[in-house]
């Protein structure tokens, strides 16, 4: 399966930056993950919305970019995740780094 990562509007009342993710999230596919994130963060956001309901799996490639998103966007911005199917969920709570985030079923 492909991957596509849309940048949603910018909330500009409350200053979040949304972000969905589909497919799968792999080493091929980080580098436009990586440049979504590029864009966001030069909007200050003050908080940061992933959706990933329809992300099927994510390599190590994929969390090297969202550790890339906690230091990018800074301490005081969190980070929600919205809807993590079990394979990404696992990879996030393997490597420590869901303990660091928001993670939600659905906003």
């Amino acid at each position: 399966m492909s991957f596509t990562v849309t940048i949603d509007p910018f909330d500009a009342v409350t200053g979040t930056a949304s972000v969905t993710l589909k497919g799968e999230l792999d080493a091929s596919s980080a580098g436009q993950f990586k440049e979504a994130i590029d864009q966001v963060a030069s909007r200050l956001p003050k908080a940061l919305v992933l959706q990933m309901q329809g992300l099927s799996f994510m390599a190590s490639a994929g969390l090297r970019v969202l550790i890339f998103a906690k230091q990018k966007l800074g301490g005081d911005v969190p980070l929600t995740l919205v809807g993590c199917q079990a394979p990404v969920l696992g990879t996030l709570e393997m490597s420590g780094f869901a303990d660091g985030v928001h993670l939600q079923e659905a906003l």
